[in-house]
């Protein structure tokens, strides 16, 4: 299984990324997805997640501001990013539950200037 993520790149404070994730599976029965963020000298942790029911979750400090989609007829995943900070600057990860079987892809980096 192989998840592609794209769509990071450098933003002023304030701007927008919207950042995709390709499944080589049918996410039909990805039971979860999630993105996953990990910034120079920290943690890696959960940004946002969504069932394949569409119920959604995120992380305190981008409620609000980040929407996490996902289309299965298209095995993709998306988080749309808007009013980003200087604190969301991170390399961001897609990940995929299929059963028991977890899967996480390349990282796409973001860097959001002040």
């Amino acid at each position: 299984v192989q998840l592609q993520a794209s769509g990071g790149g450098f933003v002023q404070a304030g701007g927008s990324l919207r950042l995709s994730c390709v499944a080589s599976r049918s996410t039909g029965a990805s039971d979860n997805m999630s993105w996953y963020r990990e910034a120079p000298g920290k943690q890696r942790e959960l940004v946002a997640s969504i069932t394949n029911s569409g119920s959604t979750n995120y992380a305190d400090s981008v409620k609000g501001r980040f929407t996490i989609s996902r289309d299965n007829a298209r095995n993709t995943m998306w988080l749309q990013m808007n009013n980003l900070r200087p604190e969301d600057t991170a390399v961001y990860y897609c990940t995929a539950r299929w059963g028991a079987g977890w899967y996480m892809g390349q990282g796409t980096q973001v860097t959001v200037s002040s």
